[in-house]
């Protein structure tokens, strides 16, 4: 984990994605990137006398709002010892415009945390999504109706190629992820989240695979997910569920939390995206009650 992308988002829980990334920036010795999450005006449409539509710029002043964002960010970041990047050396035809999408892309990692910021202005979802797939590590707010969308989570899930992180709406302790839980129901999306979050694992004191084998069927078993890990030198262990609670969000949770577990792994939406939207799902309630970070991959 040597290069994590964060959004800068300026509402009540936008502070602990940020911290979260500085956390790992520590750890890992990361250069961490972060931007202003920033959606198009809106245009509100008015109608004359004549009945005309009359089209107008919506009056959000965005690069007020980017400044905004960058601050909390230089704050953030220098709370929790985290120095900004030094400005790279451009000269003649090689410097890039201001505001550029990639800022000092070419900048090697240190051996140390850093952190940098990417001016790009009208940066939203979609420039998360695609940017996110230069990044080992992409660090989310857990949606929240009155601070982050879905959309920005859904974004970096579905269209960086990597892993999201997901910051709960609260403050989590340094070293989260000394005891991992790893939520395991046989799919190709959770093999895939136990493969980027490797560098976790490898870290962690304990980690405990909950699983429900006689639910699995033709797939492996958590007890061979187990022996996976343990061959790496990976402290695991293996907690078997009740009949259909690796399908439940709630016991997932419930279990993690009675284990002492300070980060969850799961792989996300491995039943139909829509099929949760209409009946509910494992994932979809693990976003809207974690009060642990939460490692996911599709």
């Amino acid at each position: 984990m040597k290069t994590i992308l964060v959004p800068a988002e300026v509402h009540v829980n936008g502070e602990y994605a940020l911290r979260m990334a500085a956390e790992l920036g520590r750890r890992f010795s990361a250069r961490i990137e972060t931007f202003a999450l920033q959606t198009p005006p809106l245009v509100n449409l008015t109608w004359d006398p004549a009945g005309v539509a009359i089209m107008n710029g919506a009056d959000f002043d965005h690069r007020r709002a980017r400044e905004e964002a960058r601050r909390l960010a230089a704050r953030i970041m220098s709370e929790e010892d985290v120095p900004l990047e030094p400005a790279p050396e451009v000269t003649g035809e090689a410097s890039q415009p201001a505001g550029s999408a990639m800022p000092a892309a070419a900048a090697p990692v240190a051996d140390h945390p850093s952190w940098a910021w990417n001016d790009k202005a009208m940066a939203g979802d979609g420039f998360l999504g695609t940017y996110g797939r230069a990044f080992d590590l992409t660090v989310v707010c857990r949606p929240r109706a009155d601070a982050a969308s879905i959309t920005t989570l859904e974004s970096a899930l579905f269209e960086s190629g990597g892993p999201i992180l997901i910051a709960p709406p609260c403050p989590v302790g340094r070293g989260f992820g000394e005891t991992i839980a790893v939520a395991w129901n046989g799919s190709s999306e959770t093999a895939r989240t136990i493969a980027f979050a490797r560098p976790f694992l490898q870290r962690a004191r304990r980690v405990i695979v909950l699983a429900d084998d006689g639910d699995l069927g033709d797939q492996p078993s958590g007890a061979l997910v187990q022996r996976r890990l343990a061959a790496s030198g990976i402290p695991v262990e293996l907690k078997l569920m009740a009949s259909g609670g690796i399908r439940s969000g709630e016991k997932i949770l419930k279990e993690a939390a009675a284990l002492g577990c300070n980060l969850l792994l799961k792989g996300a939406y491995t039943q139909s995206r829509l099929r949760q939207m209409i009946f509910g799902g494992a994932t979809s309630h693990i976003l809207a009650k974690a009060e642990m970070p939460v490692f996911m991959a599709h």
